[in-house]
């Protein structure tokens, strides 16, 4: 089929894109797609020293970079916003952390196992791996009229058996952050149910999120001492 002249200069006008300028803003007659500066697509490792090991080697870039500390177990390193106002996310660290279920109850078994894999030595953890590990089982009841107390039936001996009063609150350090930092220690309510099944429930309103935070950038600090003082690097938490 043969277009007519008109035909030609309408398809023409059709796909010709104007711009009008009315007051301060300015108009087009169809929609414009920005052809965007590119970006890297970041390296994703899982410790800090990594993390401090590739901004020091200025492998990519040797443009000044921020590193934010979004949460405790991620730490991601980006320049300044390019002329689009997006930025180059060159690299992100996500902590490897064990995983337990907090809030919720756990066999004796599971529970004995997470506090000794999952969880730094402390007195208060080795208090409650001694009541978990000789509670008797189905023997858990509640004294008081509080909610707190808790008083579950423990092997004294091979021949006794006796109340024994499970600690509340409880001072612990999971694995909640990146192994380089210390590790926040923060109150749990410790309960146990019959069949001596076992619970923490976070206590102190995720203040250790704050501390966490604030670990990973002393640490950074430390390690990043001379390329802040030059203004190569800066941490925002």
């Amino acid at each position: 089929m043969t277009m007519t002249k008109e035909a030609i200069e309408k398809v023409l006008e059709i796909g010709t894109v104007e711009t009008h300028k009315i007051g301060e803003q300015t108009y087009a007659t169809q929609r414009l797609h920005l052809v965007q500066e590119p970006t890297p697509a970041e390296i994703v490792l899982r410790s800090l020293s990594g993390l401090v090991s590739y901004v020091k080697s200025e492998f990519d870039t040797a443009e000044s970079l921020m590193i934010h500390i979004e949460n405790p177990t991620t730490v991601s390193a980006f320049t300044a916003v390019n002329g689009d106002k997006r930025r180059s996310v060159y690299i992100q660290a996500q902590a490897s952390i064990p995983r337990f279920g907090f809030s919720n109850f756990h066999d004796r078994e599971e529970f004995n196992i997470a506090l000794q894999s999952g969880f730094v030595q402390n007195t208060h953890r080795d208090i409650v791996l001694k009541v978990v590990g000789t509670v008797v089982e189905g023997a858990v009841k509640e004294i008081g009229d509080d909610g707190v107390s808790q008083a579950v039936t423990a092997k004294t001996s091979v021949a006794n058996r006796e109340n024994v009063k499970v600690p509340n609150p409880v001072e612990l350090s999971p694995y909640r952050t990146f192994v380089e930092v210390e590790q926040p220690e923060s109150k749990f309510v410790f309960r146990m149910r019959e069949g001596a099944r076992c619970g923490l429930f976070e206590a102190d309103g995720g203040a250790w999120k704050l501390e966490a935070m604030n670990n990973i950038k002393e640490y950074l600090n430390n390690e990043l001492a001379q390329e802040i003082e030059s203004k190569k690097v800066f941490v925002l938490a």
